[in-house]
């Protein structure tokens, strides 16, 4: 019973992205299932970054890196390789997972603001890296060859297969997330966040912990960097390493609520929301950015813990449903 009651809090997450993926097909439009997808897409993303902002406290500003990383690892072994989509995002996942270990043995010893502006440093330099190494296309990246989509029954059912592989990394995100806060290690992670120097006095391995925390918050954006490149059919630098994106991953994180499963599913849906009226605003379409800045700012100053914080202490009957 107590073991259930453990997992009672996974069910309204799951709930919410199965009516995601559910809308698009009972409705049957296309333009329904893109939307889906990309706030899926956001989902996955948020929630493997929340297992290390929302659980170490860790800020990343880099995040985006290892999607744009194990994205075009991937995105190369099922272009000229030949191989299947499926072993592609199983790559993309491991070569992500092994560039976060070998980054966080070095990184991770850093703390605060030090961190983060070596997570920006490292996204940059992978970006410069990739602009010129000719495997991967150099600055004009890689195109997909329209011959590939042949297997898959072509290029529209190679999009609508790409809905459903989408939708199952967003399930394996956030039961990732959930089991990561539920285990032993979780609570390590946890007591790290509060007080670092207090978790290693209380025996937790912080340096081993946080980078295996690293690591797992790195395998579902390689496999979903591979998955987009596929489903657009190219990748170049800039759009596998944009900074920018790395900042709407902490405002998702951070509105829905750190530290919590549900937390980065509202965030998703606020902020692709919040994008989508600014990106079309003939007033607000230049400085969309700027707006993502001071959402950031107004949540670290009055609503520090995000929306699931902030009802779980005004409703505390809530406090087990909204974890």
């Amino acid at each position: 019973m107590k073991n259930w009651r453990n997992h009672l809090g996974l069910l309204v997450p799951l709930l919410v992205v199965a009516g995601m993926v559910l809308w698009p097909v009972a409705t049957g439009n296309l333009s329904n299932r893109e939307n889906s997808f990309t706030i899926l897409k956001a989902i996955a993303l948020a929630s493997s970054l929340n297992i290390l902002l929302g659980y170490t406290g860790y800020v990343s500003f880099g995040h985006i890196v290892f999607y744009g990383f194990g994205g075009y690892v991937g995105l190369y072994f099922v272009n000229e390789q030949g191989w299947s989509i499926w072993a592609g995002i199983l790559v993309g996942g491991i070569s992500s997972g092994l560039l976060a270990f070998l980054l966080g043995k070095a990184i991770l010893r850093l703390r605060g603001a030090y961190f983060a502006l070596a997570t920006i440093g490292i996204n940059e330099a992978m970006k410069a890296f990739v602009n010129n190494f000719d495997l991967f296309g150099g600055p004009i990246g890689m195109t997909l060859n329209f011959s590939v989509y042949r297997a898959y029954g072509g290029a529209a059912e190679a999009l609508r297969l790409s809905f459903y592989i989408m939708a199952g990394l967003t399930f394996a995100a956030l039961i990732l997330s959930h089991l990561v806060r539920t285990s032993k290690f979780g609570l390590g992670l946890q007591a790290i966040r509060e007080n670092e120097d207090a978790a290693e006095v209380m025996g937790v391995v912080a340096p081993d912990a946080k980078t295996w925390a690293y690591v797992l918050s790195a395998i579902i954006p390689g496999m979903v960097g591979v998955l987009f490149f596929f489903k657009n059919g190219n990748v170049e630098p800039h759009v596998a390493f944009p900074l920018h994106a790395s900042i709407e991953l902490l405002v998702m994180v951070m509105l829905g609520g750190q530290g919590t499963v549900l937390g980065p599913i509202i965030g998703a849906f606020a902020y692709q929301g919040m994008r989508g009226f600014l990106v079309t605003s003939p007033i607000f379409k230049d400085i969309q950015l700027s707006v993502s800045g001071v959402v950031l700012l107004l949540i670290v100053l009055f609503i520090p813990a995000g929306a699931i914080g902030w009802l779980r202490q005004r409703i505390p009957s809530l406090r087990r449903v909204l974890a």
